[in-house]
């Protein structure tokens, strides 16, 4: 499960802290299912108005939840994932960035033998407007998200939050955001993204934001090249030298592997619409829609 819906039930792991506070108060105010949270420290009590407990595995037995999201510090992190897995949550929301290698490769193969969906690690989170958010994304600010029907995936948060940003101001609701993260290993990864929004009946067009390093858009690249649905690209890192890491883990290029050039030339030939811009995403979005380009409202893009 990568699209959030309200139906699905959500565990905060580390609820409690600061950062899981504010953001599970938020999640709350926007509509997300969050049931319950984990503190060993805090077993027993109520905090914003929810159980807490003191494993996953408890939690799913008292209050049981189909999503975790894990306000977790790297040290730790890879025992709390594993709890989540462990516990059988069907998808687990991994924020932490700079867990050690060996840890997030435990957590993906403990995933992969329990059929857990791995959201992450370093991703800000999945956007649902009209349902909810899990994570960090600012799901609950309606100037930034809107319900519609164009789907957005993203490798970094800060960026996707601009492309959402601008696909409001232009009058174009989205169906969900999908921040996959910009850990080197991540468990959900563009194409995944891409075919879950293929599949997904509220979206009519997808905004796929990229960034160099890697060969996921090119995989991303293969299966658009079938799709019925218009989808339009923009990379981050055409400026970037080879050679040169550029915010994300995975965004590195080596000689012509991962490149601006590379990706590019890969999207336009199955026939995605390459952005120069963020700004220009409205643009061309409405005209694979069919759309004058100057048309705020001539396509019903808000649900």
């Amino acid at each position: 499960m990568i699209v959030y819906r309200q139906h699905a039930r959500v565990l905060v792991q580390g609820m409690t802290g600061k950062q899981g506070s504010f953001w599970t108060e938020k999640m709350l105010a926007c509509g997300t299912n969050v049931v319950a949270g984990v503190n060993p420290k805090r077993a027993g009590e109520r905090h914003l108005g929810l159980p807490v407990y003191a494993t996953a595995r408890e939690a799913m037995a008292g209050t049981p939840f189909d999503w975790a999201v894990m306000f977790i510090p790297p040290a730790a992190a890879r025992d709390a994932a594993l709890d989540a897995i462990e516990a059988g949550a069907r998808t687990v929301v991994i924020l932490t960035e700079h867990i050690p290698a060996r840890d997030v490769i435990a957590i993906h193969h403990a995933a992969a033998g329990h059929g857990t969906r791995i959201i992450g690690p370093n991703t800000a989170g999945i956007v649902t407007p009209g349902d909810g958010f899990v994570g960090i994304m600012p799901g609950h600010n309606g100037n930034i998200f809107q319900p519609g029907e164009v789907g957005v995936i993203s490798r970094s948060g800060s960026l996707g939050t601009l492309i959402c940003l601008n696909l409001t101001r232009a009058g174009i609701g989205q169906s969900a955001f999908l921040g996959i993260g910009g850990d080197p290993m991540i468990g959900t990864t563009t194409r995944d993204a891409l075919e879950a929004l293929d599949r997904d009946e509220a979206t009519r067009a997808v905004v796929m934001v990229g960034e160099i390093g890697g060969a996921m858009e090119e995989e991303a690249a293969a299966y658009a090249a079938g799709m019925s649905k218009p989808v339009v690209s923009f990379i981050a890192g055409r400026a970037s030298p080879p050679g040169k890491k550029m915010g994300h883990a995975g965004a590195i290029v080596s000689g012509a592997f991962g490149s601006y050039a590379g990706k590019r030339r890969a999207l336009e030939a199955a026939g995605v619409a390459v952005a120069d811009t963020p700004g220009e995403i409205p643009h061309l979005l409405r005209s694979a829609l069919g759309a004058p380009r100057d048309a705020a409202q001539a396509v019903p893009l808000h649900a």
